[in-house]
């Protein structure tokens, strides 16, 4: 089963945050180990939400929880402007947050439409100039970060989307062999050699342009991290990917997402050591804090306290090796009474994108980086 692409999710956001219009949380956090106002310091790592649902009720959760920055969409309102008007496109999504008390930290998949990039298709040289403009329109507003990936045709997948998780609640799972029961996808074969050509040429014409636009770009990895995917080569599956991406158009831009569930599954890694590495070089642009249990080929999404991975270990050294960037919970299980009709939020829920449980996750941050005096925003 395919996932509801990350752009979907991101939909409507503007309408949400436009209909909240709250003003700017200005205390201190309780329990903000600096005691310091929440949206001030670039010393504090800085906990986003990606809620983007047609709902005020969100944004004013988002104030509630003292959660001040948000992670964007741009690629659905700038699909529908010239690339003239990409700068004052941006510039209003931006002043709507500003508006709803939250602060864009990065845009998250990709600024623009990029399908026919990654496929290595006709028409890609016409996106990757949507891309260059997208860019720059981010640089000239201020928006500092993107989130990008490059899994061509599949974007994330699971093999189910409704595994029952801890007490019922609803999470996902991924089988390589479920998947592959599927077959192929309309684009058939997709060798690993055609997909580093791809992303050779994706690099080559944007990292240059971001670099002078000082937009950071943070590569997420292949999720599931498997070589291959119901015939599409998944090059981003390793450390080692992460640093030949790094090498092709050498850049202090040219960075990392650092997915903690995803990167768990890279076989053999040790993710403190890699954690260390990748933000010394200064590479860490941008945090997803998911946990796991299982494989690569085999696993399921658990909530952030019950999976492989120690948070407090990670986090610590994560600030200890200097990451002062952007945060948020991923991939979050739908809790009772979230999802039915006549529920809670009436409206539907992602899978992966639960309420509750994103409010679990960040409370659950929260006090991971407060036990251990790591300042946060």
């Amino acid at each position: 089963m395919f996932k509801p692409n990350r752009r979907e999710c991101l939909q409507g956001v503007l309408a949400t945050v436009a209909a909240a219009a709250l003003p700017s949380v200005s205390g201190a956090l309780p329990g903000s180990p600096s005691g310091e106002k929440s949206n001030s310091g670039d010393e504090k790592i800085k906990i986003c939400l990606i809620w983007g649902d047609r709902n005020p009720h969100l944004v004013k959760l988002s104030e509630q929880i003292g959660v001040t920055h948000a992670i964007a969409g741009t690629a659905n309102p700038l699909s529908r402007v010239p690339r003239s008007q990409y700068v004052d496109t941006v510039a209003k999504i931006k002043a709507t947050y500003e508006a709803a008390g939250l602060t864009i930290a990065g845009i998250e998949s990709h600024p623009v439409p990029a399908n026919r990039i990654k496929l290595g298709l006709p028409g890609r040289d016409e996106e990757i100039e949507n891309y260059i403009a997208a860019i720059e329109a981010l640089g000239k507003v201020g928006i500092p970060m993107v989130c990008y990936d490059f899994m061509a045709g599949i974007d994330w997948y699971r093999s189910n989307l409704q595994y029952p998780g801890r007490g019922g609640a609803s999470t996902m799972s991924f089988n390589l062999q479920d998947a592959e029961k599927l077959g192929l996808t309309k684009w058939g074969r997709i060798s690993e050699e055609q997909m580093w050509q791809n992303i050779e040429y994706f690099l080559k014409a944007v990292i240059p342009v971001a670099e002078k636009a000082n937009v950071q770009m943070a590569l997420h990895p292949d999720d599931p991290p498997v070589p291959l995917l119901r015939g599409i080569s998944r090059i981003i599956v390793s450390p080692a990917a992460y640093r030949r991406v790094m090498k092709i158009v050498p850049s202090p831009i040219n960075g990392v997402t650092f997915e903690m569930g995803v990167f768990s599954l890279f076989p053999g890694v040790d993710l403190k050591a890699l954690a260390r590495e990748f933000c010394r070089d200064k590479k860490v642009f941008y945090i997803h804090a998911r946990n796991l249990q299982g494989t690569r080929d085999n696993f399921v999404e658990v909530f952030q306290d019950n999976g492989k991975t120690d948070f407090g270990e990670m986090f610590q050294t994560f600030y200890d090796n200097g990451f002062r960037g952007a945060l948020r919970p991923d991939h979050d299980p739908i809790l009772d009474g979230e999802a039915q009709e006549g529920s809670l939020f009436h409206y539907p829920v992602h899978p992966g994108y639960g309420v509750l449980g994103k409010i679990f996750a960040v409370g659950y941050l929260k006090g991971i980086m407060a036990s251990r005096h790591i300042p946060y925003a």
